[in-house]
């Protein structure tokens, strides 16, 4: 099977060097690789240019439009039975694509996801938001994993992969951000095509370098939840709103302790038995002291920022019906 890895990308040149490294590495070498430019005003040309005697290498430079409408763009050029997907801040191991060969054959998916991990070589910042990311005490655990809300799988774009029919019959994505890879996946199970989760194919998803970054990217998530809802009212769940429930208990606690009320106590024990379960946790899956810490830091980040995005959305698009 031949792929066609798809890499939209934008201001970003360490990143693109780093994943291309990993690419050189693959004991699975029927791919070629496709980096679109996404109007970066920071390009990667150099860096390019430096990989093209080690892969089958495309680079395309165009206006920005934004991923999703960037890899549909990249779609219509590759060569590839399958497209893969990655984000430009992911790293891969040596047999990423064996192992996706492997399970494709056997099982013939129409599109497949895998989950992401932290590498050696991430900051402990990192780490924490990695750990965050995917933990049972976040909503971070049904991503990136075999675990769904609705009976079925959906892949997420920094580990995607979708076969050749699977754009022909669907166009691609019709979101280029705000969701569009959750959207994207809805679509292809609306229309009959086989998923799949792909256990060892796992990539290094470094996200962001720093707390601030993350919480924007996360908030960004909350809003995209509402993007969806309203394409799929029914894939919105309950679990979606525990970010802004738990924003909101948050917001009440630290009103509570101002004011003095007794209720403040019970509050404060409930927020001390998550910083402990989060904290030990982490220690054990990090054998990292200080991960555990600042992933404590992370996780409260995490719900917070997905809940405010979250509640700004709702409310201006559902309650208020702004477009």
């Amino acid at each position: 099977m031949f792929f066609s890895i798809i890499i939209p990308l934008y201001n970003r040149p360490q990143e693109i060097d780093e994943l291309l490294y990993t690419l050189t590495l693959q004991t699975y070498t029927r791919f070629e690789v496709l980096v679109i430019e996404d109007g970066s005003t920071l390009d990667a040309k150099e860096v390019i240019e430096s990989y093209k005697d080690q892969l089958d290498l495309h680079y395309f430079v165009k206006e920005n439009e934004g991923q999703g409408f960037t890899r549909n763009f990249a779609f219509g050029h590759a060569r590839g039975d399958y497209f893969i997907i990655f984000d430009s801040d992911c790293l891969i191991p040596s047999d990423y694509l064996s192992e996706v060969n492997s399970y494709l054959l056997q099982h013939h998916p129409d599109a497949y996801g895998g989950p992401d991990a932290a590498h050696s070589s991430f900051t402990p910042v990192q780490r924490a938001i990695s750990y965050s990311m995917t933990s049972p005490f976040t909503t971070g655990g049904i991503r990136g994993s075999s675990k769904n809300l609705g009976g079925q799988f959906h892949p997420r774009s920094f580990n995607m992969g979708i076969s050749r029919k699977v754009w022909e019959a669907t166009g691609g994505f019709i979101l280029t951000r705000l969701g569009e890879d959750i959207e994207f996946s809805i679509r292809i199970h609306s229309m009959g095509f086989k998923t799949g989760f792909i256990p060892n194919a796992v990539v290094y998803h470094k996200r962001r370098t720093n707390f601030l970054q993350f919480y924007r990217q996360i908030h960004f998530f909350g809003r995209a939840r509402i993007n969806i809802y309203k394409f799929f009212p029914s894939t919105l769940k309950l679990v979606h709103f525990f970010p802004a429930l738990f924003t909101l208990f948050l917001i009440f606690t630290l009103l509570m302790n101002a004011l003095g009320f007794g209720v403040a106590g019970i509050c404060n024990l409930l927020l001390a038995v998550l910083v402990l379960l989060i904290f030990f946790h982490s220690w054990s899956v990090n054998s990292s002291a200080k991960v555990a810490f600042l992933s404590i830091i992370a996780a409260f980040i995490q719900l917070t920022a997905y809940g405010l995005g979250f509640i700004q959305d709702f409310w201006k698009r559902i309650i208020l019906k702004h477009s």
